[in-house]
């Protein structure tokens, strides 16, 4: 039994290895596919791409891990089926749970596995690869001075060239254009050639321009606006140095994005749903009590002016005033109550924009629940299913994974967003497709350890032509038919 549980888990371990680490390359592809206008063109350091993928690759671990389970478990027993050898296992007396059991033990595993890593893990993975995000799509893109186009990558200065050497040192017709005073076109220095060339660090990049002449406004004067007074130089060589600091890309403080409900683990979501709850309450309560100090003429409405006060409305409370009196005091009525709708709107909008904040943090709470259920779920939809269909490989196994994932996915996907916006309870929306799919395992479970004939043609075609016969019969004569 020993050997047979090992060469089980061999069978196994291979199948699980390669579909996680291929689901991870497809869910980083995507990613890449999403992401790549904002990497091109900024001079990334390898080191800094390759860490960003690092940690987008953690990120995607909760996606890739259940599918890979699924997969490969459908696949192991597909093996296993098409080559006979569960047949083989089944006429010695061991049973498929028997046969199923290290498997159940090894998802049990990486159920705790997965619950662990996005606990402990996730958080710190999503704080690293957000802020790194963050500060790549900050950047600025590397400076490229194309031919004929006004560049103003540079801070305060535009520089067109008229055209570039072969070897993109050497340009013609420079025009540099300074916006140090900001106070327009006031200084400009144009140059018939000259070259162009970043320093060995890349710190600084360096115009030394040839035959030219700088054009300045000389606007320290008081009556600059009367006399205009413009002064022009000319030079045989000139050098400009521009700093290229900007361009570089600094690093954001991580302690700016660690609160974000998505960097917390199941303690500190806790402590902020918690924290989040008793703010909004003490809101809630500080704007009615507000409301009731500044209305406060509403106290000293008694039962009798509230049950007369149709009647008081119709003795025509405006009648000792004069008509422009009246339109000031109907006008200023009207204006108190649209100021006041607004406020309640305002309020409205807030509340609304703080309960989905806190459902947020409840439907990440969930999650890290969600993700290591679904894996026993998955298994137990996969392994049957490769008993039931025998197939191994790479063919009718993944398709039929993908269905299955893509189904538990959209329906995850449609729990969570209801969860969010309020039209579900957190509870019912994040664990809807367990809820689906876990009925399903276990249909599939029992269907293979009995060894019923699920993907048997001969069984379907029987069921399909007894259908279409009954119908007919019933279509034909509708009274004689008694359903048996």
């Amino acid at each position: 039994m020993k050997k047979l549980n090992v060469l089980i888990l061999k069978s196994y371990a291979g199948p699980l290895i390669m579909t996680f680490f291929i689901a991870l390359f497809i869910l980083l592809m995507q990613f890449l596919w999403k992401w790549i206008d904002e990497f091109v063109g900024k001079g990334l350091e390898w080191y800094v791409f390759a860490e960003l993928l690092f940690y987008a690759s953690s990120t995607f671990v909760p996606l890739a891990l259940p599918l890979a389970i699924l997969l490969s478990s459908l696949m192991t027993f597909g093996n296993l089926g098409e080559h006979y050898e569960l047949v083989a296992m089944k006429s010695s007396g061991i049973s498929l749970r028997k046969i199923m059991k290290p498997l159940i033990i090894i998802s049990v595993i990486l159920s705790v596995f997965a619950f662990y890593f996005s606990n402990n893990v996730l958080p710190v993975a999503n704080l690293k690869f957000k802020s790194l995000l963050y500060d790549i799509r900050k950047k600025k893109l590397a400076v490229n001075i194309k031919e004929g186009i006004f560049y103003d990558g540079l801070e305060d200065y535009v520089i067109k060239i008229g055209s570039k050497d072969a070897d993109g040192k050497t340009i013609y017709d420079v025009m540099i254009y300074n916006h140090t005073k900001r106070r327009g076109n006031i200084d400009i220095t144009v140059a018939d050639s000259g070259t162009i060339e970043p320093t060995p660090d890349g710190r600084y990049l360096i115009f030394t321009l040839y035959r030219g002449y700088n054009y300045q406004d000389k606007v320290d004067r008081r009556d600059y606006r009367h006399i205009k007074p413009f002064q022009r130089t000319n030079f045989k060589e000139q050098t400009k140095v521009f700093d290229l600091a900007s361009f570089e890309m600094s690093r954001t403080d991580e302690d700016i994005f660690k609160n974000y409900y998505e960097m917390l683990d199941i303690g500190q979501l806790n402590q902020s749903i918690d924290s989040l709850g008793e703010a909004l309450v003490l809101r809630k309560i500080n704007l009615a009590n507000n409301y009731l100090r500044n209305y406060s003429f509403y106290r000293l409405l008694d039962s009798n002016f509230i049950a007369t006060d149709s009647i008081y409305i119709n003795q025509d409370i405006l009648s000792n005033f004069n008509k422009e009196e009246k339109l000031k005091i109907i006008e200023s009525s009207l204006n108190s109550g649209r100021n006041l709708m607004k406020t309640i709107g305002h309020y409205k909008a807030e509340y609304k924009q703080k309960e989905e904040y806190i459902r947020k943090h409840k439907v990440v709470w969930h999650k890290k629940f969600t993700l290591s259920f679904a894996c026993l779920v998955l298994f137990f939809i996969g392994a049957p299913m490769g008993a039931i269909i025998r197939r191994g490989g790479l063919g009718l196994p993944v398709v039929v994974s993908v269905l299955f994932f893509v189904m538990y996915h959209i329906i995850s996907m449609i729990g969570e967003k209801s969860a969010k916006e309020g039209a579900m309870d957190i509870e019912n929306g994040m664990w809807l497709s367990s809820a689906i799919l876990l009925p399903m395992g276990i249909y599939l479970t029992y269907k293979a350890t009995t060894d019923a004939p699920l993907m048997d043609r001969e069984i379907w075609n029987k069921f399909f032509l007894k259908f279409n016969i009954l119908k007919l019969i019933k279509k034909i004569n509708p009274k004689s038919y008694s359903g048996n």
